[in-house]
């Protein structure tokens, strides 16, 4: 369901001049939550008003497609200072930051790596964690953010 979500919101919010930076959908209890995370393309905060206007275009769009088919609760907010990381431009945009990566599979039996992202290469991101420098492949990569 995440996958289709993330498919039916994304242009929606690129149409807006956003970018929807993470979506999570959870449907447990009587109303489904959907939970998007927006970004400005042209750097600068993300203000109510912004949220305020994704969230009516994304409601829209939600009730005309009716994807979940039951009661839903619609959030619409800016990434904050741990911003979730999804894609090769998050992690190159944000090298030299500090962030924590979990890996779906261990590599080196380590799973959890937090440290200082150094770039991307070839689908791998760079990361340097206990004086060692690691690259973990993007697509194996379950969960990502910024420490704030």
């Amino acid at each position: 369901m995440r996958q289709r979500l993330f498919a039916l919101l994304e242009p929606v919010v690129t149409g807006l001049g956003y970018e929807l930076v993470e979506l999570e959908f959870s449907p447990a209890g009587q109303r489904a939550l959907v939970r998007v995370y927006i970004d400005r393309t042209d750097g600068g905060a993300v203000r109510i008003e912004d949220c305020e206007r994704a969230s009516h275009a994304l409601g829209e769009t939600l009730d005309a497609a009716d994807p979940i088919g039951r009661a839903y609760q619609l959030e619409v907010s800016s990434p904050g200072f741990d911003r979730p990381l999804r894609t090769a431009a998050h992690f190159a945009r944000f090298a030299g930051s500090e962030a924590r990566i979990e890996l779906g599979a261990p590599q080196d039996g380590r799973r959890r790596f937090r440290g200082r992202l150094l770039g991307v290469e070839d689908g791998q991101v760079r990361i340097h964690v206990d004086q060692r420098d690691w690259s973990l492949p993007i697509a194996g990569i379950s969960k990502a953010r910024l420490v704030g």
